[in-house]
């Protein structure tokens, strides 16, 4: 009976759109559960608050979609001009590049004659990809991805900033900086859980950094909102 290769299952496929989940999640609690607990503190009127989440959590979306679209872009370009210049090179001279390709199989064990014809065997059936994945350590996994990363970021961003306030319309104001609080602390609690699920990773540190630094941007805020007074 033939034997399938066995698959194993990994997560940095993820990496890329994982991380600007879960970054847009995580700043669209805190900073918009932040901005209502702020001007909740000063504010007289429920509508006010409200119009100021709203806003914050439009303007939040489209400055995370711009900033990591802007970031991966720049990662991606230079990418690019990695990939042309070693295109270039294998142009230019294949058996030196075939030389530093075997080199670097060296360095990783291989004595010299595996290395040798390891490399050669590469080198022939897809140079660019070789160089690209063992030199330069780029792959398709991990590649670059702009608009993926802009969607994923803003979408993100939009999901975790509704959750604060969805709260805080349900709440009277003279609990909603209470109750909005607590809520913004359980919401991080669950994100840390669900991130680090979906990375593979052990749920507890990720999950305590996440809450501490949430906490930390509330308190701030609502001291901001105590101490001054006036809608931030």
């Amino acid at each position: 009976m033939a034997r399938h290769p066995h698959m194993e299952m990994h997560r940095l496929d993820r990496a890329g759109w994982l991380r600007a989940a879960v970054l847009g999640a995580n700043d669209g609690i805190v900073s918009t559960a932040a901005l209502l607990v702020g001007v909740a503190v000063a504010a007289t009127d429920h509508g006010q608050v409200m119009i100021s989440g709203v806003a914050g959590l439009v303007a939040g979306a489209m400055s995370m979609a711009a900033g990591e679209y802007v970031s991966v872009s720049s990662q991606a370009d230079a990418e690019k001009a990695d990939l042309a210049r070693e295109s270039a090179e294998l142009a230019a001279d294949p058996a030196a590049e075939t030389r530093e390709l075997a080199a670097i199989y060296q360095g990783r064990g291989l004595d010299a004659a595996a290395a040798g014809a390891v490399a050669a065997q590469l080198m022939a059936h897809d140079a660019l990809s070789a160089h690209a994945r063992d030199e330069l350590g780029l792959s398709e996994t991990m590649a670059a991805r702009p608009i993926q990363a802009a969607l994923a970021s803003a979408a993100a961003f939009a999901t975790g900033a509704g959750l604060p306030l969805l709260v805080a319309a349900l709440v009277p104001l003279a609990w909603l900086g209470w109750v909005v609080t607590a809520a913004a602390l359980l919401f991080l609690v669950l994100l840390g859980v669900v991130g680090a699920r979906l990375g593979g990773a052990p749920v507890l540190r990720p999950t305590a950094r996440v809450l501490f630094w949430g906490a930390l941007a509330l308190a701030a805020s609502a001291l901001v909102g105590k101490v001054f007074g006036a809608v931030v």
